[in-house]
């Protein structure tokens, strides 16, 4: 690797970095504590982290100590060797080490793998690679150990709880800063502390990862559905609703058994087995499947805003960012093949356009076949090839995911960008020409004769929940005024504008505004602080001199006081900003 490949511009050469820093960061935890067992380490999208079995958790005075001699191993210039080790040599090789972790996977991998090592100085690691050449490549100055949180072994809650540390490196100190920078900012915009805070949501251990909306939550979730919903209508889809709970049978049909049984959750009824939907495809396809359609009449949108549970893990639970139940945007489109292009290149634009109103710039992913997926061959090959021509007539940048797509069809992916930085993975569009054969979906072709329909899976806000935790965080709880709880406060200086203040909130609420009036006996200060600290978006403070006049003192969030307006002509400004969503 030449010298101006030594940059984080490479992504090979930034996963290497990352994935030996996390050898290091292994190499240091074995030096101060000799009896801790290794599991894995691999470099992730802002980092890296290792996972250790030790006797007892590792506290933030351990993480210095830990820091302090990973920065001695990389002053040590230790090079880094790969070698390889048969089957039985390899297992005889961690045994005498006794990492126990490193022969549950050697037994796991296939007979024909090839297994290597890595060794640098006095360490050794059992490790498929890459790695730098040496570990004076990591920047000592520019690395960070952040956090250390527990993790099951292998993701599996039957198994053990071992100490996951993570950490993050960069190639300069200045990048290293600006990113833990970000992380503060992230902290003060976590969407579990403002949905506290701001008095949207939360979670409740009486409930673990099924959320709990309070009115202001409603609001900011209603009107992201109403938003949902108009777009759609104009887009020329219809919206069905379909049950939670189905018959076990369906999901065997489906194929959905085979990949998400370990996540449903079960029930009987009548002594007959249902299953809790993980996901709306089936219902939606039952309801296609009540009549027979005509060519003429296709494509068929159907949009459903369809409640689903899975069972994720405790440990995997993440406020709204990762629950068991959650309201997907799913929709479902069932067309003729020629209809496919038009119908794909339809999709990528709606999403284009309710994307832009909250801001979001995404990166978009081409997933292609996974190894078990359902169907011919010759028919993923069409269908990676249909979504392929879309982007590229579309002009859209992309990458390709290799072996990422839904077990019955490829897919592309959006990625939301935030204020931060930060990715998310909400919309998707999958091609699926499996299960129409599966359920012997039909349509009347002009010939007169009986077809099969080709199916999308399509989401955009992706699940409601995910999708309300990253606007809440994007935003910082300061929403734009139409998504706003409250978007006008009215602070009366003095009990006597209480009248008054009264009569401007009934004709700002008679307008469709949503409206609150702080009529507590506190100083005109405290008020202001208060509703900026619930970051409303506009404050009328009224005294004397406003009830007199009959104008208005406006406060806007970000700007402060704008000064004094006629009430109408404030109002007319609110609900045009209101209506473009600006």
């Amino acid at each position: 690797m030449s010298d101006n490949l030594y940059t984080f511009e490479n992504e090979e050469y930034k996963d290497s970095y990352r994935h030996t820093a996390a050898h290091i960061l292994a190499q240091a935890v074995k030096r101060l504590f000799p009896d801790v067992k290794l599991a894995i380490g691999p470099a992730i999208a802002d980092g890296f982290y290792y996972d250790f079995d030790t006797p007892e958790p590792f506290t933030p005075e351990t993480l210095e100590l830990i820091e302090a001699e990973m920065r001695k191993i990389i002053k040590e210039k230790l090079v880094l060797e790969r070698f390889e080790l048969s089957r039985e040599e390899a297992l005889k090789f961690v045994d005498e080490q006794g990492e126990s972790y490193k022969t549950e996977l050697i037994n796991d991998l296939p007979e024909d793998s090839i297994i290597s090592f890595y060794k640098q100085g006095d360490f050794t690691d059992m490790c498929a690679g890459p790695h730098v050449d040496t570990t004076a490549r990591i920047k000592a100055n520019a690395m960070k150990l952040t956090s250390c949180t527990g993790a099951y072994w292998r993701g599996d809650a039957n198994k053990k709880m071992l100490q996951r540390v993570y950490g993050t490196c960069f190639m300069s100190k200045d990048e290293l800063d600006e990113h833990l920078k970000r992380i503060e900012e992230a902290k003060l915009r976590d969407h579990r502390k403002l949905g506290r805070e701001l008095d949207l949501f939360a979670m409740y251990d009486e409930g673990p990862g099924f959320p709990f909306y309070f009115p202001k939550g409603m609001i900011l979730r209603n009107e992201l559905i109403s938003f949902w919903r108009e777009e759609h209508k104009k887009a020329g889809y219809v919206e069905i609703n379909t049950p939670i709970i189905l018959n076990e049978q369906l999901w065997h049909q489906s194929g959905h058994w085979d990949h998400y049984k370990d996540n449903m959750y079960f029930t009987q009824i009548d002594d007959a087995d249902y299953a809790v939907k993980p996901m709306n495809c089936p219902g939606g396809i039952i309801v296609y499947k009540r009549r027979m359609w005509s060519y003429r009449e296709l494509p068929v949108r159907m949009a459903e805003l369809g409640l689903v549970h899975r069972h994720e893990l405790s440990g995997a639970l993440h406020g709204l960012m990762r629950v068991r139940c959650f309201t997907q945007d799913d929709a479902h489109l069932f067309m003729t093949s020629e209809h496919v292009p038009a119908e794909v290149a339809a999709a990528i634009d709606l999403a284009d356009r309710i994307y832009k109103v909250f801001g979001f710039e995404y990166r978009v992913e081409l997933s292609t076949r996974p190894d078990d997926f359902m169907g011919e061959k010759e028919k993923w090959d069409i269908a990676e090839k249909i979504l392929e021509d879309v982007l590229i007539s579309k002009g859209v940048n992309y990458k390709i995911n290799p072996g990422d797509g839904a077990f019955y069809g490829p897919k592309i992916d959006f990625h939301l960008l935030d204020c931060l930085g930060r990715s998310w993975q909400c919309a998707t569009l999958q091609l699926d020409f499996q299960m129409p054969e599966r359920f012997e979906l039909e349509y009347v072709g002009s010939d007169g004769e009986k077809h099969r329909p080709v199916m999308i899976h399509r989401t955009i806000l992706g699940s409601m929940e995910r999708f309300i935790a990253v606007v809440t965080e994007h935003y910082g709880g300061a929403f734009p005024l139409w998504l706003a709880p409250v978007q006008v406060v009215v602070l009366p200086i003095t009990d006597r504008a209480h009248e008054y203040a009264v009569s401007v909130a009934d004709k700002l609420t008679a307008a469709g505004l949503r409206v609150e009036t702080d009529s507590r006996n506190e100083k005109i200060g405290f008020k202001i602080r208060e509703a900026q600290m619930q970051k409303v978006p506009y404050m009328l403070v009224l005294g004397d001199k406003e009830a007199e006049s009959g104008l208005v003192t406006v406060r806007k969030r970000q700007e402060g006081d704008i000064g004094t307006s006629n009430l109408d002509d404030f109002l007319t400004k609110l609900k045009e900003e209101v209506k473009n969503r600006s």
